[in-house]
């Protein structure tokens, strides 16, 4: 009877291994905290060879989106837009950056009030000749932890079921961030939303290891500054 039961034990376990823990030695019955869960979608995210990234920024004085396609190295294209005026769109090919602002963008940013006419050339340029006030994007995005974390529930992004993640930084103490985390299939980090009382910027990641698809402009839309100056 004993080696029945022990049996009936086993069968039992092995019928019920995703709904029972502790049946066998080895299993993990510990969850994982909100830090190593946040840790491993960050993980994740630095493994790709691709991502979109989508990015609203709004604050008392308007808003400012981006739209960001990615390898998360040297390769990315962007399209940034202001609420108050102005587009700016952007090729980063390794050490080479194509940029074309659009005219609202000149006269309201650059101060340029003569930029009368669409501009429909875009302007070669060297990478390193980038200034910290051309509003230039970064290919590369910095997919570390920070903060504490602690979990907030369950959500939905999209048609993706998600794992919360609120984490505060005493960094920044005004400030609060929430991950949302894939919760099925890849751990991937699919929005975060940061909240303060001066401004509310939520980023949303797609296109995961998707094709990028990204080339030079045509030569005949091209114009070389000389120097790489802007």
């Amino acid at each position: 009877m004993r080696a029945t039961s022990t049996v009936t034990t086993a069968l039992a376990c092995l019928l019920a291994a995703t709904a029972l823990a502790g049946c066998g030695a080895g299993g993990d019955s510990e969850e994982k905290s909100a830090g190593a869960l946040l840790d491993e979608a960050n993980a994740t995210m630095r493994k790709l060879g691709s991502v979109t990234v989508d990015i609203t920024n709004r604050t008392p004085r308007g808003s400012v989106t981006s739209h960001l396609v990615t390898d998360l190295g040297s390769r990315c294209r962007s399209k940034t837009t202001w609420s108050a005026g102005g587009t700016l769109e952007q090729i980063r090919l390794g050490e080479t950056d194509y940029v074309r602002p659009d005219r609202a963008y000149l006269q309201k940013w650059k101060k340029y009030p003569g930029a009368t006419g669409e501009q429909r050339l875009w302007v070669k340029t060297p990478v390193d000749q980038a200034g910290s006030g051309d509003g230039l994007t970064s290919c590369e995005r910095p997919f570390d932890s920070f903060g504490t974390a602690k979990k907030g529930g369950s959500a939905r992004v999209g048609g993706t079921e998600a794992l919360r993640l609120i984490v505060t930084d005493k960094a920044d103490k005004e400030g609060t961030y929430t991950f949302y985390v894939a919760a099925e299939g890849k751990p991937y980090l699919l929005k975060t939303v940061y909240k303060s009382a001066a401004q509310q910027t939520t980023t949303a990641f797609s296109g995961f290891d998707a094709p990028l698809g990204i080339q030079a402009p045509k030569a005949d839309k091209v114009l070389s500054v000389p120097g790489g100056s802007r």
